[in-house]
């Protein structure tokens, strides 16, 4: 079980860079890790390098994981209990402890999110 913050954000991080190049890392600062795609899509009335999938925001007691394919393609996940417990609000967790379940099921998911966004050609 990962307690530390350092340790839980290091890891979800990891989990996302273990999609590049098919995500790109747009920021990575020490209160900020943003991935999106690559294709350019129209977002509102602006044009942008990439559809935003997800980000890292450290917080002083927990580790916010913005995942955006799970507000785009609601119905396609299916979230643990424990991973119920950390969601707040439609697409953004807050998680204190990192379990090695929770830490399997947030890199499943982000793999499935990769793979619903390749299929509607968004990155």
């Amino acid at each position: 079980m990962k307690t530390e913050l350092a340790e839980i954000q290091t890891s979800l991080q990891d989990a996302f860079k273990k999609h590049i190049p098919t995500l790109r890392v747009n920021k990575d600062t020490p209160q900020n890790f943003e991935v999106t795609g690559d294709i350019p899509a129209q977002y509102g009335k602006k044009m942008v390098d990439g559809y935003y999938f997800g980000s890292i925001v450290p917080k002083p007691k927990d580790i916010r994981f913005y995942f955006f394919p799970i507000y785009t393609h609601v119905k396609e996940f299916n979230i643990s209990d424990e991973m119920k417990k950390c969601l707040k609000g439609k697409s953004c967790f807050h998680v204190k402890k990192l379990s090695p379940e929770l830490e399997q099921e947030f890199n499943d998911m982000i793999t499935k999110g990769v793979e619903l966004y390749k299929k509607e050609g968004w990155i």
